[in-house]
């Protein structure tokens, strides 16, 4: 069989039978102990030919057509898991023909039927790995999608020409009736390859190696044990409908041991539902004529394999989850880096910059000299710089303590409006808050929070000093304190330009002055991100609420001592 169907696979012959074939990063890089074997088709063909001799013997229901048939499904599993070119496919597409045929001869099937019935079985498996191959090349069943490709090519699509091929024949040559035919093989085909196919991908190393761990090897015996109990009970003993019994189980199966826990359940419950519907046992034997056996097939195809999917998307979960966890320690990784590179330059800054300012003092000061009037002015300049670097040394030193962690609050009884004076004070002498109206509003008494008072004067501070540089035209600045259902909320409001939604969301990212930067306007876009850092540590939270042309309201709520 030509491999150019499938670009996931290496090109690989007779010449180099050896050489291991590279495989996607899905079930299929996974191997059990032994199933890679070079003997693997040699076994595969003699466990197909066991399978056939028992599915003629005890499940035979429509004419010649048995249904539970388990052989295609291993045939597919292995043929999909052992692949190694088209050599390989050749040899194992005979091998699995003379299981096939051997397996029906020594049921009793005549030349004929054998004949037949080889034919169609070998064109159910080819159609089926083709299509896998074409359809869910990973063969990974760890996924939603994975998983429905698999079921839906495979297991669903590929039994349909075997079964219109051997129902036509058996019409042709005993008379036998087409629709009962053709829909036993078609139900008892996709089960084969929908539970025993997908057990079979699904039993990978990495999944047999979890059950090494004695805990975990305990749970999934007593897990699948209790189900087999509890099958035996449903389908061979009782005569009620009782059959949702086990879908707690086979949910509690995927919760815990996931894909190769479902799949190999499903194995269970399948063998026991139908074969006790074949042997006249349980509620579903009490039926007649093939009937008993589709009804069995429906309640394992439409009640019990969904289980399957429920374990595909948790897999798909638990891989979503480890990926978000390495994304996390990543960034937590980067972002100590950063913190660390921002303490080292704040350090560094620091230190030059204090002998920048005495300098600059000193020359202003005329110290150093005689000095003219423009170079008075330029001291003055060169000391107003320094100093703006030096504050912007001590802001980058306390993001990088906050984000570290380094940061320390003391957290005691806090009189807001008490600090929301002594902010106004500090604001009210700066020379860019001359001619602004500052107003403290305190609604109520007792607007007491649990806070540290120099840290939140440090946020109040950030906070109005941004009232005044980017609101200020509005004339006035208002300092807020009320009392909400569980602490204290502060509001700095201003009657500025405001800002649009989108600048809402960017607001307190670091560095980020929202287009500001090439503006009059002085500032390095990190004071927000040091407050809502601070207020976090406090226990609180910081917001703002603005719309464009109507001002700002900068709020923080903490909780009330």
């Amino acid at each position: 069989m030509s491999r150019a169907l499938d670009p996931t696979e290496p090109v690989s012959g007779a010449l180099q039978p050896s050489r291991p074939s590279v495989r996607s990063p899905g079930a299929t890089a996974q191997f059990t102990t032994g199933i890679g074997q070079p003997l693997a088709p040699v076994f595969t063909a003699v466990a197909v030919m066991v399978l056939v001799v028992l599915a003629i013997t005890y499940a035979r229901s429509a004419d010649a057509v048995a249904a539970l048939w388990g052989a295609a499904g291993l045939a597919v599993a292995v043929w999909l898991r052992t692949s190694r070119g088209l050599l390989y496919d050749l040899s194992f597409g005979g091998l699995l023909a003379t299981g096939f045929a051997a397996g029906n001869l020594l049921a009793g099937n005549s030349l004929e039927l054998t004949g037949m019935f080889t034919v169609a079985n070998m064109l159910e498996v080819y159609l089926a790995v083709l299509l896998a191959r074409r359809f869910a090349p990973t063969l990974n069943l760890a996924s939603v999608q994975g998983a429905c490709r698999f079921l839906l090519s495979a297991a669903v699509i590929a039994p349909i020409p075997a079964a219109a091929f051997a129902s036509g024949m058996l019409w042709w040559m005993n008379g036998a009736d087409l629709l009962d035919t053709a829909r036993t093989w078609w139900f008892g085909h996709t089960l084969s390859i929908a539970v025993i196919g997908s057990f079979g991908l699904a039993v990978t190393r990495r999944e047999v190696a979890r059950l090494y761990v004695p805990a975990r090897a305990a749970e999934a015996v007593a897990l699948l044990g209790l189900l087999t109990v509890l099958s035996i009970l449903v389908f061979t003993q009782s005569t009620s409908p009782t059959g949702f019994l086990i879908v707690p189980v086979l949910l509690l199966i995927a919760v815990r041991l996931r894909m190769i826990g479902v799949t190999a359940a499903l194995v269970i419950v399948t063998l026991f539902a139908v074969g006790g519907a074949m042997q006249g046992h349980g509620l579903y034997g009490t039926l007649e004529g093939p009937g008993r056996a589709m009804v069995a097939q429906l309640l394992v195809l439409f009640g019990y394999m969904p289980m399957l999917l429920v374990a595909a998307l948790l897999e798909e979960r638990d891989r979503f989850s480890e990926r978000a966890k390495a994304g996390q320690r990543r960034a937590e990784r980067a972002s100590e880096a950063k913190s660390r590179l921002l303490a080292n330059v704040a350090h560094e800054i620091k230190s030059p910059v204090g002998g920048v300012i005495g300098i600059g003092e000193l020359w202003k000061a005329g110290q150093l000299g005689p000095i003219s009037a423009t170079q008075a002015e330029m001291a003055e300049m060169l000391v107003k710089t320094a100093r703006q670097v030096e504050a912007l040394a001590h802001d980058l030193l306390d993001v990088a303590r906050a984000e570290s962690g380094a940061v320390k609050v003391d957290l005691r009884p806090t009189d807001v409006p008490g600090v929301l004076e002594d902010v106004r004070r500090a604001i009210a002498l700066r020379p860019d808050a001359q001619g602004l109206r500052l107003d403290v509003i305190s609604e109520g008494d007792g607007l007491v929070a649990l806070a540290d008072s120099q840290r939140l004067t440090q946020v109040i501070a950030n906070l109005a000093s941004n009232a005044v540089k980017y609101g200020g035209a509005g004339g006035v600045v208002i300092f807020r304190a009320c009392k909400i259902y569980d602490g204290v909320r502060i509001e700095v409001t201003d009657r500025g330009p405001g800002l649009s939604p989108e600048k809402q969301t960017q607001l307190f990212e670091p560095f980020n002055r929202l287009g500001l930067e090439r503006s009059t306007l002085e500032g390095h876009g990190i004071g927000l991100a040091l407050a809502k850092r601070l207020v976090e540590l406090q226990g609180g939270s910081i917001g703002v609420i603005s719309t464009p042309d109507e001002g700002a309201t900068f709020w923080v709520e903490l909780p009330a001592a």
